[in-house]
């Protein structure tokens, strides 16, 4: 169930066998959740943090006017809230935005690992940084990108960071059975936008949306399109 972890992991540096075992001791319980359901609310305690096993999971911000802003989307192997074992608090809230599995490890077993594992927990920063880096391009995004740049910049990533973690098929075609709703609070748009956009997309000849899959039809001119550049998400090799 850790597959894509380690995958992620191993794209940027060897993991070892008892590395391994460690990361899959570590998940002490799993979970299933809701679309929808609310996995961490602003401001509580914590004491164990997620790694999304399957599904999307995503980071928000609430107005008082009931408006939100998803700040990220997360993707399987990702610890969603690992931040959360040195800050023991989140300044956001997190939700399941399709049906999900997720392992809960505590922050108990994260120390242990600091402890005993100094290269896992090199890696498991670095993850931390490259989260920070996808912040600060989405920022980039609503601030200075139009709506149908926003909309191909947003499935560039997710395509380049799902094929990461072996979930692509023939290079193209991902599942993403979100909302265009929860699409609308990912890109600062409307729901109506969203859906203007993506026929804008389709009409060019660069995406297709099929029982909640995305088929990337043009790659190239998709990347194109958004001035898409995957640096920021850190997929080279380079050892810990």
């Amino acid at each position: 169930m850790i597959d894509p972890l380690l995958k992620r992991l191993r794209m940027r540096d060897d993991v070892s066998d008892a590395e391994e075992m460690t990361l899959r001791e570590a998940i002490r319980e799993r979970r299933a959740l809701q679309a929808g359901e609310v996995a961490v609310r602003e401001g509580e305690q914590l004491n164990v943090s997620i790694l999304l096993l399957s599904g999307f999971m995503a980071r928000y911000k609430d107005l008082q006017d009931g408006s939100r802003q998803i700040i990220e989307l997360n993707v399987p192997g990702d610890f969603v809230d690992l931040h959360g074992f040195t800050l023991k608090r989140l300044d956001h809230n997190i939700a399941a935005m399709t049906a999900c599995q997720i392992g809960l490890v505590t922050h108990e077993a994260l120390k242990r690992i600091a402890e005993d594992h100094p290269h896992l927990t090199r890696l498991l920063w670095f993850m931390t940084n490259v989260d920070a880096a996808i912040h600060r391009e989405w920022v980039l995004s609503l601030g200075r990108r139009t709506a149908q740049h926003r909309m191909a910049h947003l499935l560039c990533e997710l395509h380049a960071r799902l094929k990461a973690v072996g979930a692509v098929e023939a290079d193209c075609t991902f599942s993403m059975s979100i909302r265009q709703v929860d699409l609308a609070d990912c890109l600062g748009l409307t729901a109506v936008h969203v859906n203007r956009v993506l026929h804008e997309l389709r009409e060019r000849g660069l995406v297709e949306m099929q029982r909640g899959q995305i088929i990337v039809t043009n790659p190239p001119a998709l990347r194109q399109l958004a001035n898409f550049d995957d640096s920021y998400l850190y997929l080279e090799r380079h050892p810990a």
